[in-house]
């Protein structure tokens, strides 16, 4: 099965082609431009790197949320018009899980954080084993950095915790030293298309159901917007 990945979810650009969980090409960049002028170019470029084409796509994957809205809904947007007119399907993953996914066979716990802004993160918490087994131990979810160290200390407080994603440096300075946090690798601590790809086929082999089409496939909002909470108010 030929994957198509990217997540646009935070300020890195990040898009791969696997062949199942073999990767062809990848491609993970700091954002210098829009994730909108970025991403088809990448894809572009990373289809010519292994022989391929976007006919050649058997499942579409993005991280759909949470994270920055209109990363988000670029990516979604992507997604739905590549595969339009395709009759391939879609898959939309959590992108906390994708950033878990970065870790999977670490031997502790793995705390993706993505900046949330208004002083929260965007967060879920995964175990991982040294087998390969990673396992989610709570929902995608908004919280504060204070919060989530309380629940470290009290729920996890023997584990080492691996941390990842855009608001690695915000759970750093503010977790200091009162936990276990072990050394992240630069090169995992932001999103990965592979991770995103991998994701995607996990969840669509088992269950084919659960994936979308071009036109059904939706962001992941775990809040509203700034400008509906400014329409509301």
């Amino acid at each position: 099965m030929i994957i198509l990945a990217l997540d646009t979810t935070e300020n890195t650009a990040a898009a791969a082609i696997l062949d199942g969980e073999n990767i062809l090409a990848s491609e993970t960049l700091g954002l210098t431009k829009t994730h909108s002028e970025t991403m088809l170019p990448i894809l572009s470029e990373l289809l010519t790197k292994c022989g391929r084409t976007f006919e050649d796509i058997d499942l579409y994957a993005c991280a759909a949320g949470p994270g920055s809205f209109t990363g988000v809904r670029i990516g979604v947007a992507v997604i739905k018009g590549l595969a339009f007119g395709r009759n391939k399907p879609c898959m939309g993953v959590s992108a906390v899980e994708a950033l878990a996914e970065n870790l999977r066979g670490v031997d502790g716990i793995v705390c993706p954080g993505m900046d949330a802004r208004r002083g929260q993160l965007y967060n879920a918490l995964f175990e991982s084993r040294p087998d390969g087994t990673l396992t989610r131990l709570t929902e995608d979810r908004t919280i504060s950095a204070a919060d989530l160290l309380a629940e470290l200390k009290d729920k996890y407080p023997e584990k080492p915790v691996y941390l990842c994603g855009g608001g690695y440096a915000i759970m750093k300075k503010n977790f200091g030293n009162e936990i276990r946090v072990a050394h992240t690798p630069a090169s995992l601590i932001p999103e990965s298309g592979v991770s995103v790809g991998l994701t995607a086929l996990r969840h669509y082999t088992e269950d084919p159901a659960s994936a979308s089409t071009d036109r059904t496939l939706q962001p992941i909002y775990l809040r509203p917007s700034q400008a509906e909470r400014n329409r509301n108010q």
